[in-house]
Parts: C-alpha cells; structure tokens; sequence
C-alpha cells in the first residue's frame, strides 16, 4: 500500500504558498500561473490556513468582494485539515471524502513538506490498478 512519502516522492515536494496579508487577486494569480488549484497560507514557518478556488468563488466572487483589496486571510480556511508522510493513500482518499476537501497539505514533525490534490491521489491508484491489471493478462497469457 502506497503511502504519501512515496507519492510525494514521485510527484515532487514543492510548496505554494502565501502570507495572510497578500490580496486575494495575487494569490488567484499565482494559483493559475502554476495550474494549481491552492494554496497554503504562512506566517513564517507556520500554517496558518488553506486558500483554494472554492474559497475564492465563494467568498469573494459569489459575495461580491474585491479581489484586488480583500486580503487572504479574510476568506482562508484556518481549521486545516493535513495529513502525515507515513499515511497510505487510502486513508488520504477517506479523510478527503469525510472532510469534503481536495487538497491535503502534508506535515512532518511540524513542517509542510508538500501538498497533495484529490486527483495526485485518483492518478496513483490508476497506476497501481494499471500495473495489476497488467501483470494479471501476462500471468493469464503466460507470457511471465
């Protein structure tokens, strides 16, 4: 069973983030200028909070703010669910299903060491599934 050290290790450990005070249009630009979908909110080393699209179409679009003068830490989530390295992708998948969440940041004795999305977690159990599913046909063809 994969865990999320291993996905990690192959998807990359890189970590978008954003200080509270920075406006919600910077941070909506940087989400798209790398084809993200969060961002992880810090003051200094610390998480402070997650800002995703649903956050900005519900809290700033749909309420008809300004993005370019509403600051990130009026529409973050600060209830941050993570998760650990040592996790299996299974219990990430059930925690995103529980929490109704699509981006898990992923803590390590107290430090965000990466993020992970829904579909990072959906991409690795197709491969997994693919690789079986392969072995099997070479099994049943005799092919091994």
């Amino acid at each position: 069973m994969a865990t999320i050290r291993q996905l990690l290790d192959k998807k990359g450990h890189e970590v978008l983030s954003v200080e509270p005070d920075e406006t919600v249009l910077n941070s909506i630009k940087k989400m798209a200028d790398k084809n993200v979908g969060s961002l992880v909110v810090m003051e200094g080393n610390k998480l402070v909070g997650i800002m995703t699209e649903r956050h900005y179409a519900r809290n700033v679009f749909l309420k008809g703010r300004s993005s370019p003068t509403t600051p990130v830490r009026d529409i973050m989530e600060t209830s941050v669910v993570f998760v650990r390295p040592d996790q299996s992708v299974d219990e990430c998948m059930a925690i995103m299903t529980e929490k109704a969440v699509r981006h898990l940041p992923v803590i390590d004795q107290g430090n965000v060491v990466g993020i992970i999305s829904i579909g990072d977690l959906v991409k690795d159990k197709i491969s997994d599934q693919t690789f079986v599913i392969e072995q099997l046909v070479q099994f049943i063809h005799g092919t091994r």
